[in-house]
C-alpha cells in the first residue's frame, strides 16, 4: 500500500482508534521536507522538527516517499558521509510501508538527547501470508541530538544512526559538537 499523498503517511497507522481526522501530506510532513529542499524557504521560514518525535515523522514520511536526501541530511552531520546513500533510496523504494506508530516519545534525556520509540507498519511480498502475517513491523527505540550550529546560532534535531560505524574514542569530542567528550555524551546513547 503506497501512502496517499491526501494523508501524510506519519499520520497513517494501523492501531490508531481515534475519530480524529488525519492530517494532510501538505499540513504535516511537507513544509519539513520542503525546508530541507529549498534553501530559500528554510531561511525565511526556519521550518525545522520542534521535538524529537516530530523529526521522527518527518523521516518516516521521506523513507515512505522516497526522499533519502531528507534522511541523510536529518542525520547528525558527523554521520552523513558515511551513509551508504543509495542503500536508503533502495530501501525506500523497495519497502510497501503502510503505517507508523509511536509507541512512546521521552522528549528529555539529559541536556540535548530524546527518545523516539516507534513501529514502521510495511506489508510483506508473501502472498500465501494472512493479512495479519503480511503486515510486519519495524520496532525501533532511536536517539536523537539536539545540534547546536555555532556560526548561525541555529538548534535542530538530528537523528544519531547506531548502524554507522565510526572510529571515534569515548574521550574525543563529541559527534554532535557539544564540547563534551564523546562517552559523557552521544556515546552511551550510540
Amino acid at each position: 500500500m503506497q501512502p496517499s499523498l491526501h494523508t501524510c503517511p506519519c499520520q497513517i497507522n494501523l492501531t490508531a482508534e481515534t475519530t480524529d481526522a488525519p492530517l494532510s501530506y501538505q499540513d504535516c510532513c511537507q513544509p519539513y521536507h520542503n525546508a530541507f529542499y529549498n534553501d530559500e524557504v528554510n531561511k525565511a521560514d526556519g521550518i525545522k522538527a520542534e521535538t524529537a518525535e516530530r523529526l521522527m515523522r518527518t523521516r518516516y514520511s521521506a523513507f515512505a516517499l522516497v526522499k533519502p536526501d531528507y534522511i541523510v541530511k536529518t542525520t547528525v552531520p558527523a554521520q552523513q558521509g558515511l551513509l551508504d546513500f543509495d542503500a536508503i533510496e533502495s530501501w525506500a523504494k523497495e519497502t510497501d510501508w503502510a503505517g507508523l506508530e509511536i509507541v512512546e516519545h521521552t522528549p528529555k534525556l539529559g541536556k540535548r538527547h530524546a527518545q523516539v520509540e516507534f513501529k514502521a507498519y510495511f506489508n510483506t511480498k508473501d502472498n500465501t501470508a494472512s493479512l495479519e502475517e503480511k503486515v510486519q513491523a519495524h520496532h525501533e527505540l532511536s536517539t536523537f541530538v539536539k545540534v547546536k550550529d555555532k556560526a548561525n546560532n541555529d538548534v535542530r534535531w538530528y537523528f544519531l544512526d547506531p548502524t554507522v560505524a565510526m572510529t571515534v574514542s569515548q574521550k574525543q569530542p563529541c559527534i554532535c559538537g557539544s564540547g563534551e567528550k564523546f562517552k559523557r555524551c552521544c556515546g552511551s546513547y550510540i
